[in-house]
């Protein structure tokens, strides 16, 4: 049997960033019932339409912000669209992004609409510069050559990406998908226009402090994780300013804030600034991932990593999502990590 059946993906693997993405008709439309997606609302979007330079795959590059298949604010739907729900500075927003002939056609529903379409060639990779890697590694290469449509976002927000990534914190990936699924659903509010069902605009600053101990408690998530979230949302107004550093004093702002750290803060950075060189530390499996695709060394840790990935200093980030989307990783030696839930004590 072994071997017949993929393994299930563990949150370095997802980090990779691939997100399957339903290939749909051309020209289809946003409007409907197919795929789960209800009819167009009375009032219409505002849509804007923009061509890439060179390839594009909106799986690769959106991919990221997924968390997890049930993502209250993140859906792809048979018709190729992928449907995002964010909360901007101008307030609750929903897009769909298609790729249709070369070309991106965004549409986008709320008050945020403007943002997020002003928005949407960064959020896209615009600002990426994929021409600046060179491929050091037989293997590196030859995933640049099979994933020609991988870029960097940059979504310009940082609550939503530090959130969760506070969630995922020394947790298995199930407890953190769940813990993020219950607590938006549960606090956030319904996205504006005609979006998929159970999508939900994550909650505002304000109503993450005011939810619950025993909330929290339910949702699986320990009293360190809530207590560094309630310690951000207080200064999220501060957090949220970081998108205008680079990516180096926004690590560092966010590491102000006691219980962010290294890992926490460049998860959030890579999302919120398309940030090529900011490799994650601190992780449980990246190191050893690293360490046995570029040196048959399944036992590597931080130092080992950052020293392989010396060769790419300046877009370490992006040669590490090369490398999880090579496929290549270390044979299980130990039993998958159990799923805890403190819900249940």
């Amino acid at each position: 049997m072994a071997g017949r059946f993929a393994p299930r993906p563990t949150r370095t693997t997802v980090r990779g960033g691939h997100v399957v993405v339903p290939g749909g008709a051309p020209g289809g439309a946003p409007g409907g019932v197919r795929g789960g997606v209800p009819r167009q609302a009375a009032e219409p979007g505002r849509a804007r339409a923009w061509t890439p330079e060179g390839p594009l795959d909106l799986g690769l590059v959106l991919g990221p912000l997924r968390r997890g298949p049930g993502d209250p604010t993140f859906r792809t739907t048979p018709d190729g669209s992928v449907w995002r729900v964010s909360r901007t500075p101008a307030g609750p927003g929903t897009l769909r992004v298609a790729l249709r002939g070369g070309e991106v056609r965004g549409e986008a529903w709320g008050p945020g609409a403007e943002w997020m379409l002003d928005r949407l060639p960064e959020l896209l990779g615009a600002a990426d510069d994929p021409d600046a890697f060179a491929p050091r590694h037989r293997l590196v290469a030859l995933a640049r050559h099979r994933r020609p449509g991988l870029r960097l976002l940059r979504t310009g927000l940082v609550m939503e990406s530090l959130i969760p990534s506070v969630l995922e914190q020394k947790v298995t990936t199930d407890e953190a998908y769940r813990a993020w699924r219950l607590l938006v659903r549960k606090f956030g509010e319904p996205a504006p226009g005609p979006a998929p069902e159970r999508m939900y605009v994550m909650p505002a600053p304000r109503t993450w402090a005011l939810i619950p101990s025993w909330e929290w408690h339910r949702a699986g998530v320990d009293d360190k994780r809530a207590s560094t979230i309630l310690r951000a949302v207080r200064v999220a107004a501060r957090l949220e300013e970081a998108v205008g550093l680079d990516p180096v004093r926004a690590q560092e702002r966010l590491e102000l804030v006691s219980g962010i750290g290294p890992w926490t803060s460049a998860e959030v950075v890579q999302r919120s600034h398309g940030a090529a060189d900011s490799v994650t530390v601190g992780d449980l499996h990246l190191p050893g991932i690293v360490g046995y695709v570029l040196a048959g060394d399944r036992d590597a840790d931080d130092a080992a990593m950052l020293e392989l990935l010396e060769p790419y200093a300046g877009q370490r980030h992006r040669a590490a999502r090369l490398i999880l989307l090579a496929g290549r990783t270390p044979p299980r030696r130990t039993p998958k990590m159990p799923r805890g839930d403190i819900g249940r004590l």
